[in-house]
Formats: C-alpha cells, structure tokens, sequence
C-alpha cells in the first residue's frame, strides 16, 4: 500500500504543484500496472473531492500544512472516507510516506490530524449555499449557475452525477456479440453499436481499431449530424468526432490549432482505418479563405469550460472561475461566426459544448441567428435523454451520462 500511496502522492503533486492536467500526469508517471486501477482511482477522487477534503482539513489543524504533506493527508482521507480503507493501515502508510519524503518532523502531526479524522464525523457547512460547494466540490461560480438555471433541486443531482463505466463504439462488426464473448456487464444505448461497460479494461483490440471509447454525448451529437459531401471539423482533436463523421461523409476536414494535437487526430484516424480526414492545423477563430462557401456542413465542437464532463475531468472544478468562463464565451461566439463563412447555401451550421451553461450553448446560438439573418434555426432531436432550450438540446450529467450542448442551423439559399 505505501508504494500505492507514494504513486499517488507523485501524480498529484504535479497536478497540485506544477500545473499538469491529470489525465496527462497519469500518462507520464511510471507505475506498477497491477496497482494502476486503485492509483487512477485515488487520483481521480481527491481531485474530484479536493473541496470537501480541503475543508475537513480545516477543520483538523489550525494550521494549513505545506503542499506536500497536505496532498499525503488528502490521499489518506479520500482512502479513510470514501473508500473506507482500515483507519490504522491507511493512517501508517501516510506516516511512512511523510518519512520517505523527507519529512519525518511532520510524522507525529500526520499521525494526530488522521486520527482526529477517522475518529470524528465532521459535519457539512450549515449554510445551504456553502454545503453544495463542499459537498459536490463545485466552484461557487458554477453552484450559483446551475442553481439559477436549474433549480436548487436539480443543480444538486447534476453535481452528484458520476461517471466511471466507459461508452464503446464498434464501427464495424458486431459489438453485443463480441462484449458478450468477453462475459462483459454491458448495456446497450440509444445509438447502432455503441454500448455501456462496466469495469472494462482495455486490450490489445483497441489499438487494432475494433473499438473506440466515446463519451455518449459524443456519439449522441455524431448520430444527430446528417451526413453529405464534405464537413468541416473546426475544433476536432483528439479526433473522435471527426472519425466518426468520416463514415457520413465522402471527406472530412479536420482543423486543430495546435501541431501536437493534430497529431492525435492523425493517430486516431489511422488506428480506426479512416482515410478520408484531411487534417488542417489552423486557428479556426481567423478566416482560411480556400474553405469560404465550400463545405456542405461545419461543426463548431468549440472549447468550453467543461463543467458537463467534471466527473470525467476533476481538473475542471479546480481551474475554471468566472473570467475564464467570460473568455471562452468569446472566443466561442468568434469561432461560430468565422465558421459560418465556409457554409455553402443550404448547407447546416452545428455548434457544440460538454458543458450545461447557458451562456456557453442556447445563449450563443441566439446571439448568432440575432447577428445572420441568413442562417436559420432548425429542429433537432435526439434518442438520448434531453431538455430542449430555446435554441438547442441540452443533455445533462443525471439523466443522459454527460453534460453536452447541441443546436442545428442551417443557411439559407437566395432566392
């Protein structure tokens, strides 16, 4: 278990101290495989709790104890409360990994703050505003959001949403008969071969291209896509949109912003033997002149804040606040309306978040239709449980697996 705990202390400590994302830090940090399931598990929940345990800290210790002991007591306590690990065991493999850090000054107060905590039940805040923060590990920004947009009632099932099963996609072949030749709990959804799997791990199928993982609001969007000529993919890495909208469409163009990042959507075309994605790396906020007028559809997938995915990124409610939300508004509104220039007549216009904010999704559409008149709203729907605003569906965490925005438009032809 220590070797499990110093793991865990190693990852989190870049996430913490040097600013890396999780995911990226889970990549680039040499564990032992048979321990990787309970690391990634551990990582996962502190980030995901790290409010809620930061605040039974301060309720432990007058003091707020420097980084490094301070992510080993929120390792312990994730273990003590939420994986309910023995007390004694977890509580000696903190003590000993203070020790190996270096820190063995502080081994008696690890050893005191753990024990008061697994001793004690510590109450939520009183404060029904302050609770949902704490308890859900939300941002006040975000808690405030969703409250006015949703409901106290409903705010709070969404921040409760948890993910952790995957979404499989089998393009070709038969998916049901391959999981259920694996013995895997599966269960099916709304769209052709995709499926739900619990505790799936992944083998060496996956790089043969038999499978893809895809967020079911991922593949949701996908499937409410009509398919023609040529679609222009304007925000598309790490490429699973664009690859599964190469089988709907004769070409798919594939914009990314950053060189490493096309490459991913290189790397995942070619493990799923797609041929038809030319991929561009361009900042799809500025006009590329060659694409004005000459694609039939474009989806703008656009950066967002993230908050419909949390479950899935934790980083999210750690490193988004209220003026990155304002940013990304902007350069959301920039993206659609430079994309809109390579819509030819008649051709649709979509426009995509994984977050649940208003402002983010209904509110930008609106805006745009407001400022071209030449583009028009068109209905859309979807199998996958949704709400319908006033100009786009919008899935959320509790009832369709994710928080994901969509809408349709389509140009108008002169007449």
């Amino acid at each position: 278990m220590l070797t499990v705990f110093y793991d865990c202390y190693t990852v989190l400590s870049k996430v913490y101290s040097e600013g890396a994302y999780l995911k990226q830090a889970l990549t680039e940090t040499p564990v032992e495989e048979k321990n990787r399931p309970l690391i990634s598990k551990t990582c996962y929940g502190v980030l995901d709790n790290d409010a809620a345990l930061s605040y039974f800290l301060s309720r432990l210790s007058a003091k707020n104890p420097k980084a490094a002991v301070r992510t080993v007591l929120k390792i312990a306590m994730y273990h003590i409360r939420y994986l309910h690990k023995r007390p004694y065991a977890v509580i000696d493999n903190a003590v000993e990994l203070v020790k190996k850090l270096g820190k063995g000054g502080v081994s008696g107060y690890v050893n005191a703050v753990l024990r008061r905590f697994s001793e004690r039940e510590i109450p939520l805040p009183e404060d029904p505003f302050e609770r949902l923060c704490v308890q859900y590990s939300f941002p006040p920004f975000a808690v405030r959001r969703l409250i006015g947009e949703y409901g106290k009632e409903r705010a709070e099932k969404i921040m409760a949403a948890k993910g952790g099963d995957s979404t499989l996609v089998f393009y070709d072949g038969d998916g049901e008969g391959y999981l259920s030749a694996l013995r895997a709990d599966y269960a099916k959804t709304p769209f052709e071969n995709t499926f739900i799997v619990k505790n799936f791990l992944r083998n060496g199928d996956y790089d043969k291209g038999v499978y893809t993982f895809q967020n079911v609001g991922s593949a949701a969007i996908c499937a409410a896509v009509e398919g023609g000529e040529r679609l222009l993919d304007a925000c598309a890495a790490p490429g699973g949109k664009s690859v599964s909208l190469s089988r709907k469409f004769r070409e798919v163009v594939a914009c990314e912003l950053h060189e490493h990042r096309a490459g991913l959507i290189a790397a995942y075309a070619e493990r799923m033997r797609r041929e038809n994605i030319e991929i561009v790396v361009t900042d799809s906020a500025k006009p590329e002149k060659r694409f004005f007028g000459a694609v039939d559809a474009v989806l703008c997938d656009v950066p967002c804040s993230g908050f419909g995915v949390a479950f899935e990124n934790p980083d999210i409610k750690r490193n988004k606040d209220e003026n990155a939300l304002k940013e990304l508004v902007f350069l959301q509104r920039a993206i659609l309306q430079n994309c809109a220039r390579y819509v030819k007549e008649g051709g649709a216009l979509y426009y995509s978040t994984c977050s649940f904010f208003g402002e983010e999704n209904s509110d930008n559409v609106e805006d745009f239709l407001k400022n071209n008149p030449e583009f028009e709203l068109c209905a859309a729907d979807s199998p996958l449980e949704h709400e319908t605003k006033k100009c786009g569906l919008q899935f959320l965490p509790d009832t369709a697996g994710g928080g994901f925005f969509f809408a349709k438009m389509r140009k108008k032809r002169l007449p």
